[in-house]
């Protein structure tokens, strides 16, 4: 790969992901805060777009991007039509009309996460060498989306944060513009004749027939719902006891997953399967219950350590289990297996979460714009631990992750 489509590549990363974060991690509090005044159910619903657009997304890939037309051109519209629904969203002020936008925009954004791992592969000789240097450059998007609201101060005047819908807009147009000028990555499954069930990913379900991978990915599912209430209500949280710039804060998080990302080869080595994925779930239940008792006075420590925890969060469990999924699932079916368990997650179990933590935080509302947020954190904290307890029970693989993965 060549430096031009290197930068190429690594640019499409940078900006996909910063069109996403910039509105992404905010919009719970200026949903809540704002002009909007949305309650915690419906901000829940609202994150939940996340999850509908991710369950709708494998169809869209496989029926359109896999044999009708270039991921490149797709990609590019995608972004255009979503440049204008981000410019709409910008301008709503009740939570019905914003909640009918945005989950239009989500079932069109969603797609553009598998479409830039496309464009990317397509153009490496080594993925497992070459993926991780262009893919790290869309969490430094996601970085500097949140430094970019700390730097504007918009979090300190909710109902400013619309701003953050009209900058992703922009931003949104001009990409898609970019798009069509990506190196060109044709539709690998043109002119071929696709079973229903290999569109829809279904022959994936086979690898479900190993019962260690099934208590896997049973668990997968039952984690995102206390995944949930980190991406729904952490920005919300720090906002409410004032932490200053706290979307900037929680890019700490990211910065995290960046450095465990490159340190993930010398964990495989040293752990096996199950002892990673334990540590991922142990380090849910120690950063919710840091969050429960963590102030911005003397227990500041707790909150900026429980933000830190993210790279053991997020990399310990999910980038495991994709690996995981690939060693189980086999060449035949990788993809669909991917797509399977993205769906379980992503889709299934974090809509769920999304729904619950949007409950659970109305039902610990202590007075306009007040919650009860040390009783909010216990509970997925306490969720996080059960399932952790039920995987340590019934997971009985043994085998280590190569290291070379």
């Amino acid at each position: 790969m060549n430096t031009t489509i290197r930068i190429k590549l690594s640019s499409m990363m940078f900006i996909n992901f910063f069109i996403w974060g910039i509105w992404f991690v905010t919009m719970g509090t200026y949903l809540t805060k704002g002009i909007i005044a949305a309650t915690g159910a419906q901000t829940g619903l609202a994150y939940g777009t996340q999850c509908l657009g991710a369950i709708i997304a494998p169809f869209i890939v496989g029926m359109i991007a896999d044999k009708f037309f270039s991921a490149q051109k797709i990609l590019g519209v995608l972004h255009i039509i979503g440049s204008v629904l981000l410019y709409l969203l910008s301008t709503k002020s009740t939570f019905d009309s914003f909640y009918t936008l945005l989950l239009l925009y989500m079932i069109l954004f969603m797609p553009t996460l598998a479409l830039v791992n496309s464009i990317s592969m397509n153009q490496m000789t080594d993925s497992e060498k070459e993926f991780a240097k262009v893919r790290v450059w869309g969490t430094l998007g996601w970085i500097a989306s949140g430094l970019v609201i700390g730097a504007m101060a918009w979090e300190a005047t909710p109902d400013r944060l619309n701003i953050t819908f009209y900058v992703s807009a922009i931003v949104s147009l001009l990409f898609g513009i970019f798009c069509f000028f990506l190196p060109n990555t044709p539709p690998p499954k043109a002119g071929q004749k696709v079973s229903i069930a290999e569109t829809l990913g279904l022959d994936a379900l086979n690898v479900l027939k190993d019962k260690n991978y099934l208590v896997f990915f049973i668990a997968s599912i039952l984690i995102c719902i206390p995944l949930a209430f980190y991406y729904g209500q952490a920005n919300q949280f720090l906002n409410e006891i004032g932490l200053e710039s706290a979307a900037a804060k929680m890019t700490i998080g990211q910065m995290s997953e960046t450095v465990f990302l490159f340190l993930m080869p010398l964990f495989f080595v040293r752990f096996g399967i199950k002892q990673m994925l334990l540590i991922g779930m142990l380090a849910w239940v120690v950063r919710y219950l840091l969050f429960a008792y963590g102030d911005v006075g003397q227990n500041i420590w707790m909150i900026y350590l429980g933000i830190a925890l993210h790279g053991i969060c997020y990399d310990f469990f999910f980038v495991t289990g994709q690996i995981y999924t690939d060693q189980k699932a086999g060449a035949s079916i990788r993809s669909s297996a991917q797509g399977l368990i993205t769906l379980a997650t992503y889709g299934v179990g974090m809509y769920i979460g999304f729904y619950v933590a949007g409950q659970i935080v109305d039902q610990n509302s202590a007075g306009e714009g007040i919650h009860n947020w040390n009783t909010v954190w216990i509970f997925p904290c306490l969720f996080a631990a059960g399932i952790a307890l039920l995987f340590f029970i019934f997971f009985k693989e043994k085998q280590k992750i190569a290291a070379n993965n």
